[in-house]
């Protein structure tokens, strides 16, 4: 039998002949012609059996076999610029056919439309489909080029614990859980406090895995379950900070290009406005934020969106409202300088104004919204326990965080990517919930 090939490889085999393995995805027939296209989880290629290349039965059987029958496919690959598939333009014709399982003829997810919800049911199969293949694919590539970027800039991953004894985000948001004699426990909303020790350790860390938010929201850009890679470097201040978070995403975009330009073409990416993300990426204060969302909407004609965009000094930005900000700049942008109201109890306050912090978010271009929040932290013991109280958080249980300050307290700073925006952003997309394989949301926790 010919090599096995994968499909992602088939230009490599022009003229040769290969064996595929793997399930067909659609089938037609014309006359004395069947074309099967075939996925092998690297890619989708055409595959035409000729009546006169194959058994008249084996024939017969392709003409009725079902979606998603796994089968083993041997022909010569040719060159065909028509030829559909990911990456496409190449086909095999076909010579040998095995089939291993004819699939069962009420397969749910068939080729026609289907609604949102009976999609999500059936996102086991769901994934199957081109599109949300190629989805998931881009994420797979994301999640290696973070690792490939922080483990080559002298980052040690370390892992951070799921469940803790506190919250770290806000405890409007916890999942809490009985843990034995101990009391209560809480899925992880970040891992960022664990990584603050490890950097006195080993200086500059990183933290990657899935983290839990009971936030009620039913936003396109919120999940209840989703993976966050969270930096952390000791010696940086805020400025270091966001050079750090342009490299890392510059290297993500070139990457994704590189690697997976198939997958942006099948999903009919504009490649262009990515391909514009270059570092240095554009800077502006809150402050300054604030001042042009008042002009905006001072210019605003249409009554409805005026009310949409209505804001004030010390209020958190919402969609709309960093989507307006948005309109103007075609690279992510950064926002430094929230107020110390809306972010968490560990951000380093601004010089003289206690009523800033040193924090910063980055938004996506096109209306993809915050897809990095970081700050600068506290390093002085006495105002981070100030802070505690002031957050009504129990003292006892951040007895360690607080000696971090108390044994060689430096400048030190981190931030947080939400894989799943990035991802949706990249291949865009308009739901977060394409960009994960299983989505768990406020209403959904099956399959």
């Amino acid at each position: 039998m010919p090599d096995s090939i994968r499909v992602a490889d088939i230009a490599q085999y022009e003229g040769q002949e290969v064996t595929v393995k793997g399930w067909v995805y659609n089938r037609t027939h014309k006359g004395k012609l069947v074309f099967l296209l075939v996925r092998d989880g690297s890619g989708f290629v055409q595959c035409v059996a000729f009546k006169d290349d194959i058994e008249e039965s084996m024939f017969d059987q392709l003409i009725r076999l079902p979606q998603e029958s796994s089968v083993v496919i041997t022909g010569s690959v040719r060159a065909d610029k028509r030829a559909p598939g990911v990456p496409g333009g190449y086909e095999i014709g076909v010579k040998q056919v095995e089939i291993l399982q004819e699939a069962g003829q009420e397969y749910p997810m068939s080729l026609k439309e289907h609604g949102v919800d009976f999609a999500l049911d059936n996102r086991h199969l769901w994934i199957r489909m081109p599109s949300q293949w190629a989805i998931l694919r881009i994420r797979a590539t994301v999640m290696s080029a973070v690792r490939e970027w922080l483990d080559t800039n002298g980052f040690i991953a370390m892992d951070t614990p799921i469940l803790t004894p506190v919250a770290a985000e806000g405890t409007t948001t916890l999942f809490e859980t009985e843990y034995f004699d101990e009391g209560k426990a809480y899925l992880a909303q970040t891992g960022q406090l664990y990584n603050e020790a490890n950097i006195f350790a080993f200086g500059k860390v990183y933290c990657f895995g899935p983290t839990f938010r009971a936030e009620k929201s039913k936003t396109r850009r919120h999940l209840t379950e989703f993976w966050m890679v969270e930096p952390e470097i000791a010696f940086c201040d805020l400025d270091q900070l966001m050079e750090i978070e342009e490299q890392m995403i510059t290297h993500i975009i070139q990457r994704v290009l590189k690697d997976r330009s198939a997958e942006l073409k099948s999903l009919e990416r504009d490649t262009e406005k990515l391909q514009k993300i270059k570092p240095p990426f554009p800077r502006i204060s809150y402050d300054e934020a604030v001042k042009t969302l008042a002009d905006i909407r001072e210019k605003e004609m249409d009554r409805e969106k005026k009310e949409l965009l209505d804001f004030e000094w010390g209020m958190d930005f919402g969609a709309p409202h960093e989507t307006e900000l948005m309109a103007h700049y075609d690279q992510p942008l950064f926002i430094y300088g929230y107020p110390t109201e809306v972010k968490a109890f560990y951000m380093e306050p601004w010089p003289d104004r206690p009523e800033v912090s040193k924090s910063v978010d980055l938004l996506a271009p096109e209306g993809y919204g915050e897809i990095c929040g970081g700050s600068e932290r506290i390093s002085d013991p006495d105002l981070l326990l100030k802070r505690i109280h002031e957050h009504d958080l129990p003292v006892e249980a951040f007895k360690w965080y607080l000696e971090l300050r108390q044994f060689g307290s430096v400048t030190h700073s981190g931030f947080g990517m939400g894989v799943e925006r990035v991802v949706a952003w990249i291949c865009g997309i308009e739901h977060i919930r394409e960009a994960i394989p299983f989505p768990r949301t406020i209403k959904r926790v099956y399959p």
